[in-house]
């Protein structure tokens, strides 16, 4: 779980910057400047402040200019008053505006307005005031507290609003399985309902029984993962962006924009944030298969989300953060886009051919997401973050390749497999297809990927595919020989598993893995399947079929039609009851059996009945009763009618 060791340790360097409550810390000091203030304050006589008179002026409109710089310092103390009881205690009061961008404390916000009117009044030249306690001085200590004031309400305000992705959010967290949360097809299965009896399969990387129906991603999940319903999702406050102007308005008065754009790497982003919480949940509860799961899903999500609050914070009525926004949106994606690469970073090293699912899910939502992310950033940010994708992205490409190798070894060594049941399909050809039907699913990534192989595989899907089919049928061919023996049960095993291998094939990838292989391929396999079957009938049905051809004994008289009619009966009875049990799931290949057996036997029958017409009461069934019975074989039970 080394990506899980990774997620972790990036998260808390991010949750070190946050608040009890998950709003992030500000870098700066929230009493900046408080010290300098206090100082200041103490020879003065200080009377109690007249907000209404001075600090309570307008700060955007016409203001009175000062008449004295007496006058000026009067509304100097006044307004460092108001700071200092907010930096004597910054966490207990409400701020100017409480996180739904409501105003709160319109004073606090009037004595900042004053400061940094004073400071544009110029009203305290340098050479008149010296010292350290000088108004010039206190005013400069006090414009560094609005400021620190500022920085502070601009990290406790919520621009985002994730109100919207709750149900989705709460569905992905509370989710107990990795069943419900398939946003990829499971690996290979193992088994099927044509052995189970049942309509689920086996995921062979777990080894648990589960439905296809049921693999579905919860509805609230996968209503994120289309583009076309972000457009509909109202992921902005507009309050909050409001304030975000009056913020960035006040801290290019005081020449402060440095310490504003620095903060933007601790800004709240709960859009984001959700989900990564649900992730670093993940790492200490579930396997390795079910957090890669989430881990895709949610990096496919927030790469979305990451698009559409960009356009959304861009469509905003017009304000000063506008020369910020970009900025801020860079610095907030960069923390969480660093944070899944770091996760993402520690699933590198997994090389399990049974975990190839899941790193071919990780692998296509990276490079998914990573061009929209990408338009978030510029410059050095761009740079950093192509890079450090780039190399995950190259590091996952060589374990896949690893985990490729192994799944062909897996089947180019399948000898350990249970026996066929009745001469079905062979677990062995049911893991092999549900791979090939696994890969195909990922065709345009592993064609990428194993474009570059060096040959240790081979250079393309088409190859892996064909030299997996072949190495399948080789073992088959071995399996047949020790396990079915000889005659109709091999020739009726290899039919079940040529025919299971052609129809796997030409549904995966949606029928572009049959494309793929080619039509010589299929025709070679149709072709090696009649034989099959042609040579089951033979085999099996053969010597019933000679019975009825007994050829004359010595002296040239022919055996008696009614021994004759005998044998066939009790010959037929034997086969037809050993045969009906055995199983034929396809449906086509069954058809095609029962006509091969129903031809040659019923045509021989119908001939001894002609030829000896008085048989009589020897005749039990007529030719529509032996044909009735024929088509009551391979039903994988001994249900039918015995003669």
């Amino acid at each position: 779980m080394d990506g899980a060791k990774n997620f972790n340790s990036a998260w808390s360097r991010y949750q070190m910057r946050t608040g009890p409550r998950g709003a992030p810390k500000s870098r700066y000091p929230s009493n900046s400047g408080a010290s300098s203030i206090a100082s200041s304050l103490a020879p003065l006589e200080l009377r109690p402040p007249t907000m209404g008179a001075a600090v309570g002026k307008p700060a955007f409109g016409l203001a009175v200019a000062p008449r004295t710089a007496a006058h000026a310092e009067e509304r100097l103390a006044a307004a460092e008053h108001a700071l200092l009881q907010w930096a004597r205690s910054p966490g207990a009061d409400a701020g100017v505006w409480d996180a739904d961008a409501s105003r709160t404390n319109r004073a606090l916000l009037a004595a900042v307005d004053d400061v940094l009117l004073l400071a544009e009044e110029d009203p305290f030249p340098l050479l008149l005031l010296p010292g350290a306690a000088s108004p010039r001085r206190r005013l400069d200590d006090a414009v560094a507290a609005a400021a620190s004031r500022m920085v502070e309400e601009f990290l406790r305000v919520r621009v985002w609003d994730a109100s919207p992705l709750r149900a989705a959010a709460d569905r992905l967290a509370l989710a107990s399985s990795g069943a419900s949360l398939l946003v990829f097809p499971s690996a290979g299965d193992r088994t099927s309902a044509a052995s189970s009896g049942t309509g689920g399969e086996v995921d062979a990387s777990d080894g648990g029984s589960r439905s296809r129906a049921s693999s579905g991603v919860p509805d609230e999940v996968a209503a994120l993962l289309e583009s076309e319903v972000w457009d509909d999702l109202d992921l902005v406050r507009p309050a909050g962006v409001s304030v975000l102007h009056e913020i960035a308005l006040r801290m290019v008065r005081a020449g402060c924009t440095k310490e504003l754009s620095r903060a933007f790497a601790n800004a709240p982003c709960d859009v984001l944030d959700r989900f990564l919480s649900i992730l670093r949940v993940e790492c200490s509860q579930r396997t390795t298969e079910s957090v890669i799961k989430r881990w895709t899903t949610v990096t496919r999500i927030i790469g979305k989300a990451t698009v559409a609050m960009r356009r959304q914070l861009h469509a905003q009525p017009p304000g000063a953060f506008d020369g910020f926004r970009d900025a801020y949106l860079q610095a907030i994606a960069e923390n969480r886009v660093l944070i899944l690469l770091d996760f993402a970073d520690g699933f590198t090293t997994v090389t399990s051919h049974e975990k190839l699912v899941y790193m071919l899910g990780m692998y296509e939502a990276l490079s998914d997401a990573a061009p929209g992310l990408l338009l978030l950033f510029t410059g050095a940010r761009k740079e950093l973050v192509s890079e450090r994708t780039q190399g995950i992205l190259a590091k996952l490409a060589g374990a896949i390749k690893v985990m490729v190798a192994g799944v062909m070894a897996r089947i180019q060594g399948g000898g350990e497999c249970p026996r066929a049941p009745s001469g079905g399909v062979h677990p062995l050809a049911r893991y092999a297809m549900a791979c090939v039907e696994m890969l195909a699913r990922h065709r345009a990534v592993l064609d990428l990927i194993l474009s570059d192989s060096g040959g240790a595989t081979p250079g393309s899907l088409a190859g892996v595919v064909t030299e997996l089919i072949a190495c399948l049928e080789r073992n088959l061919q071995v399996i047949a020989s020790a396990d079915a023996g000889a005659g109709g049960p091999r020739h009726l095993f290899l039919a079940n598993n040529v025919a299971f291998v052609l129809s796997r094939a030409a549904d995966a990838g949606g029928g572009d893995m049959a494309s793929l292989l080619g039509d010589a391929w299929a025709a070679r396999r149709r072709g090696r399947l009649a034989r099959h079957v042609a040579s089951y009938a033979e085999a099996s049905w053969g010597p019933v079929v000679a019975i009825l051809e007994t050829p004359p004994v010595r002296g040239g008289r022919g055996a008696r039609p009614a021994k004759i009619l005998e044998e066939f009966d009790a010959a037929f009875a034997r086969t037809r009851d050993s045969e009906a049990c055995r199983e034929v799931p396809d449906p086509a290949v069954r058809v095609a059996l029962r006509n091969a057996v129903s031809e040659m036997v019923v045509p021989a029958y119908c001939a001894l009945l002609q030829k000896h017409p008085r048989l009589g009461t020897s005749v039990r069934y007529t030719a529509d009763d032996v044909a009735e019975s024929l088509s009551e074989l391979f039903e994988g039970s001994d249900s039918g009618k015995s003669l």
